[in-house]
Parts: C-alpha cells; structure tokens; sequence
C-alpha cells in the first residue's frame, strides 16, 4: 500500500524548519496571489533558493497560485510560473482555468485547489482531462462521498485533515470584501465571521442566540479518525495554517505524523489519538470538530462563545534579542514586557528562527541571576542560532 503524503502549511524558513522532521511536503506561496497575503510569504526572488532547502531535506514543494486573477493580474501570474519552472517547484496548486493554463503551457504538474470546490467524481474526472494530477476535495463532503469519488476515478485525491473551517462553501464568501474591501477571494480574508454579532429583527428587537460569535466555526481536527481516512484511498492529508505560528505547524505535523507512522506500523489506537489530540490542543485552536466528515454539521460545529485561540498552552511576548554572540552561543535579550525566571522555557520565532528551550542560566553584566526583571538585558545561552530582533516568548502550560 502506497502511504498517504502528509503535507504541511508553510510561509517562510521559520515554518519550514518547524515541520521539516514530520512532512513529506509542504505548501507555500510567493507575496501575490496567494490566499494568504498576511502570512509573510516568501518574495519572488527567494523561490530558488527555497524550494532547494526544501528538496534538501527530501521534501515536496508545492505553490499555491489559487486566489481570483484578474486581467490585470495575468503577466505577473506568468512571472511567478517562469520562476516556478526554474526553481523546480514540484506542482503548483491553481483554480483559475487561465493560471491551470498556464502551468500546462510550461509544463508544470498542477494540483486543483479546493478553492475549485470539486465535490463528485464527474469534476474531478474533467480536472483530469485538463492535465491535473490531484483534485484537492471540497471540505464540505462526507466519508461516503469521498469513498465514490475515489471508486470512480484514478487521479490523487487530497483532503484536509486539520486547522480552519470557513463559514463559506469551499472559502468562497464575500463577508469579508463586504465589510472591509478586503477580498478572501484575493487572499486578504479579514475573519468577519469571527467577530461578535448581535441579531436585529426589522422593528429592532435584539434576538435570542446561542452566543455572540454565531458565524465562527471550530477547527478542523481528524487525527482520531486517520485509520478510516486512509482506508478510503486517499493519497494526501493537508493541515490548513499558513498565517499560524511555527510552533502549531511543528506540532500539528508532530502528531499527524505520528498517527499516519502508527497505523501503518499496525499501532495505532483510539487512546493514543485521544493523547494526540489533547497535545494538539495546546496550539493555536478554537476547539475541535470533524467537519463534514460524518454528515452536515449543526450547532456543535460552531465556537459560540469566543472566536481567539483555545490553545491550553500560552505564549507571552517577553521582548526580542538585541545581539546574538556566536561563539559563547549566547543570546542578549531586552526584557520588553515581562519578566523571565530560570527554569522557565522559551520560544524564539522569526523569519527564519524557530526554536523552543529551557532557560538553563541568566546572567545580567556577567553576574548569574535567578531571574531577569521587565525592562532589563539580560544574557542566556541558546541551543541555536539566534537572530537580532528575533521575537521571544515566554511558554505557560
């Protein structure tokens, strides 16, 4: 049996060398036209370079060229797929039928985004008659309905298997563009469906609701069901996160790793996904659904209370290192905002920096101290290298 692929999300070196010991590929994109134009995504010039780190580590690349392409929009699309033959990116992931073009014209493998909301065997046979290799399924389907179409068809067949829920079919909703002029269609999604929101009827009486933030679903989470997802043949499972931190793509490609290992290995357990899932859970989440998996979702799909992170586990800005002194291996950090004690473990994030630790020492003007108070430089000793302005924070279970 061919083992599924595990793909993680990416937007620069800092997530990459997050998830680069559990993924068999990752997804990323250059700054236009990605659907995530926030995620501090790589500039064009970088590709390269990029995609050879990757392949280094024996890893798949992928880039993402799925948002809306407007006439004004296609030279700069053809750049990005020139760079994209030169880097030699493994596919790129389209859903505009120029851009799939494109790729094909340049002979480039293409995946269909799910943004192409392919939800029957009919459309993802057409897709394979255009040229694509993989069809990455609408979120919005069952098990059984995944089940036909791969009965019914002989492309790859990708699914998400954690991370966001839109409130729209297939991420097509204008909420966003509406409220804000910010199209999620262009990858500038501003999360209006997260916000709180009061229901008026015409006369203006407020309505009863469950909770103020009614438009706000839960996260994606199937590592309890691996087993039955891999049963259906499906060839890749996508983690959804670029715009999130390294530390949740560290550990959600941990865990779904871990579980995509064990059942092979015949080892894998209800209990043992139970754990994962309560580890998952210290990372960025707004609680945990299973989607459409095992039919439409009702109200327990949406996070009714509350919007932000669930994460269990807390990361708390203490300031960024000023200089990084290679030879001692020691980081000088400004204590910006809180204070940061021995003993306590820490994160260093940024745009290629990702690290965690233990605060093993704290010296402050060459004297060792148990604590370094807010407002003070102090000196640690790091594991890695550090960069000045990294960002550092602080970890609280």
């Amino acid at each position: 049996m061919k083992k599924v692929q595990l793909m993680c999300p990416i937007k620069n070196r800092a997530s990459f060398q997050a998830c680069k010991a559990f993924a068999d590929a990752v997804y990323f994109s250059v700054s236009d036209f990605s659907m995530r134009t926030r995620a501090n995504n790589l500039e064009l010039k970088e590709l390269k370079a990029f995609v050879r780190e990757i392949h280094k580590e024996k890893i798949k690349a992928y880039l993402t060229l799925n948002s809306l392409v407007y006439n004004s929009d296609l030279k700069k699309i053809e750049k990005i797929i020139q760079e994209a033959k030169k880097a030699k990116v493994d596919a790129i992931i389209v859903w505009d039928l120029a851009v799939l073009k494109m790729a094909k014209d340049y002979g480039l493998d293409f995946f269909i985004s799910t943004q192409a909301n392919v939800s029957n065997f009919k459309s993802a046979r057409f897709y394979q008659k255009l040229g694509a290799k993989r069809v990455i399924l609408a979120r919005e389907l069952t098990l059984e309905q995944i089940k036909e179409i791969r009965e019914k068809t002989n492309l790859e067949l990708e699914v998400f298997v954690h991370g966001a829920m839109c409130l729209a079919i297939s991420g097509r909703c204008i909420l966003s563009s509406y409220f804000d002029n910010k199209s999620a269609n262009k990858g500038s999604c501003y999360q209006v469906c997260r916000r709180k929101w009061t229901m008026l009827d015409e006369y203006g009486n407020k309505l009863e609701t469950t909770g103020k933030c009614f438009l706000s679903p839960k996260d994606l989470c199937m590592i309890e069901y691996i087993p039955e997802l891999i049963e259906l043949g499906v060839d890749a499972f996508k983690i959804e996160g670029r715009n999130r931190d390294p530390k949740y793509i560290q550990e959600t490609a941990k865990y779904y790793k871990k579980a995509i290992d064990e059942y092979y290995e015949g080892n894998f357990s209800k209990k043992k996904s139970q754990q994962w899932k309560k580890e998952l859970k210290k990372v960025y989440n707004r609680n945990f659904t299973t989607g459409f998996y095992f039919g439409q979702p009702g109200k327990e799909g949406i996070n009714f209370e509350h919007s932000g992170s669930a994460a269990l586990e807390k990361k708390l800005l203490l300031g960024e290192v000023t200089h990084y002194y290679s030879k001692e291996k020691v980081a000088s950090l400004y204590l910006k905002h809180d204070q940061l004690e021995k003993g306590e473990k820490v994160c260093f994030e940024g745009s290629t920096t990702f690290f965690e630790q233990k605060v093993e020492s704290i010296q402050i003007d060459k004297r060792k101290v148990e604590k370094g108070e807010k407002g003070e430089e102090i000196g640690i000793k790091v594991k890695e290298r550090a960069r000045k302005n990294d960002k550092v924070f602080k970890l609280i279970d």
